[in-house]
C-alpha cells in the first residue's frame, strides 16, 4: 500500500498555526482534491475538526480521546491502527492530511511525499518534519512561481544490503 504525506510547507517548514491555514492557495485546494479524490485520508482530531468531511474519500481520524466520534469518518486511537484500518484497501492510496503530530508518527511508514512548497515564512506552531536528502529524493517540481508542487521518494541506502 502506497501511503503518502500530503501538506503544504512553508519554506521555514511551518504548516500552520495550530488552530487555521496560513495562505489560500487554490491551485492546491483544486490538487489535493483530485489526487485524495476516491483513497483514504488519515488526519488528527484537531484537522479534521478544521477541515470538515471530505466528499468521495474514506477519512479516519487519530485520537486519543475515546469518546470522540464523528459521523461518516473512522476513529483510530494510534497511528498503526489506522494504517491497519487503511491495509483494508490496499489499492487505494493512503495519505496522511496532517496535523503536525500525525505527520511525526507516520514518518517511520510513509512511501511518499506529495508537498505544496510554499514560498513564505509564516510564523506557526505546527510543523512538518524535516526533509533530507539522506532520507528523500525528489522526482518531480512543478513551479508555480508563489509555490511548487514537490513529489519525493524515500532515497536509496548506500549500504551493501539494501
Amino acid at each position: 500500500m502506497r501511503i503518502v504525506a500530503i501538506a503544504a510547507v512553508a519554506d521555514n517548514g511551518v504548516i500552520g498555526s495550530g488552530d487555521d491555514m496560513l495562505w489560500h492557495i487554490p491551485e492546491d485546494f483544486r490538487r489535493f482534491k483530485r489526487v485524495t479524490t476516491g483513497n483514504t485520508i488519515i488526519f488528527g482530531r484537531r484537522t479534521q475538526e478544521q477541515i470538515g468531511l471530505l466528499p468521495n474519500r474514506r477519512i479516519i481520524v487519530v485520537t486519543r480521546d475515546p469518546d470522540w466520534g464523528q459521523d461518516g469518518v473512522e476513529v483510530a486511537h494510534s497511528i498503526e491502527e489506522a494504517l491497519d484500518l487503511a491495509a483494508q484497501t490496499p489499492e487505494k492510496v493512503c495519505f496522511v492530511g496532517g496535523g503536525a503530530e500525525i505527520y511525526r508518527a507516520a514518518w517511520p511508514y510513509l512511501t511518499e511525499l506529495d508537498l505544496t512548497s510554499v514560498h513564505e515564512s509564516p510564523d506557526g506552531a505546527a510543523t512538518f518534519p524535516l526533509v533530507t536528502a539522506q532520507e528523500w529524493t525528489e522526482i518531480s517540481r512543478e513551479p508555480h512561481g508563489r509555490f511548487d508542487f514537490v513529489q519525493y521518494r524515500p532515497t536509496p541506502k548506500n549500504h551493501p544490503d539494501a
